[in-house]
């Protein structure tokens, strides 16, 4: 069996989004049916690229080129989905990287499970918001997307704190505050969209699924302050400090937020400061 590390290596280097995502889930599987036949496969040690390849499509614009559309019409719903896909496909990326780069510092397997995990859930997120588009007689590149998106994986390229801190215990958790909203908006449109009915039940995967990433990235950061004797509510919010570039912004969705392992005075601090 290929070391994992070097698994993730192969997935961060292939471009075309299908192709990434579906050598995700045959690593994945790979990896997990090892794990349940109790073996404990090799990590091994990559040398990630610092950015993933990617696809030709979509054009990769600076957030406040991105053209905006009105939600409740077909175009702007089409337009919300493309962007989800958007960010799944960097979550993909997001996941194995961290495995990749981080390959080196000691840690328990069960880190490795869950990222695995993680990746796996995220490329078939990926899959369900390209299925949805493509009943829409669209497809994932079709409209430009956010350049931003790899950042704070750059930021973070040395600091697994960090970027426990950043991805899944900030720009993760900030779908879970946002994702409602969208499921709301393809249920009215449902009616007359039978599109968006399709569109309603994948998202609903997506915001279930995506409550267990942010729990791993709060498992994992309140592991690592364990092991530094650091508090984790400071440490979060100057890690934050450091390496996000934005403003935490309410209404957060305190219900699923706590139930991965985010409580309020993690994000509230941050947000009345900014």
């Amino acid at each position: 069996m290929t070391p994992l590390a070097q698994m993730a290596d192969q997935v961060l280097r292939t471009a075309d989004a299908r192709e990434k995502t579906a050598l995700s889930r045959r690593f994945a599987a790979e990896w997990q049916a090892a794990r349940e036949n109790g073996e404990t496969p090799q990590i091994g040690t990559a040398q990630p690229p610092l950015r993933p390849a990617r696809p030709d499509a979509p054009e990769l614009l600076h957030p406040r080129d991105v053209p905006r559309r009105k939600p409740g019409t077909p175009a702007g719903r089409r337009a919300i989905l493309h962007a989800v896909a958007h960010i799944e496909l960097n979550a993909v990326d997001l996941h194995w990287d961290i495995i990749a780069r981080f390959s080196a510092t000691p840690l328990p397997i069960g880190f490795f499970d869950d990222w695995v995990r993680a990746a796996d859930e995220e490329s078939k997120h990926f899959n369900l918001m390209a299925d949805c588009l493509e009943s829409m007689d669209s497809h994932y590149g079709a409209l430009p997307a956010h350049a931003g998106m790899w950042r704070a994986a750059e930021d973070t390229v040395d600091d697994l704190m960090g970027r426990l801190a950043v991805v899944p215990m900030v720009l993760e958790a900030r779908g879970l505050d946002v994702t409602p909203g969208m499921v709301a908006l393809f249920e009215k449109a449902a009616p007359q969209d039978p599109t968006a009915a399709q569109a309603v039940e994948a998202l609903q995967v997506i915001y279930a699924e995506e409550v267990h990433h942010v729990a791993y990235g709060s498992k994992w950061f309140h592991f690592l302050c364990g092991r530094h004797d650091l508090d984790p509510k400071e440490a979060f919010h100057g890690l934050v400090d450091k390496y996000f570039h934005g403003a935490l912004k309410p209404p957060f969705n305190e219900e699923k937020r706590a139930e991965a392992g985010l409580p309020p005075d993690f994000y509230w601090p941050l947000a009345e400061r900014a």
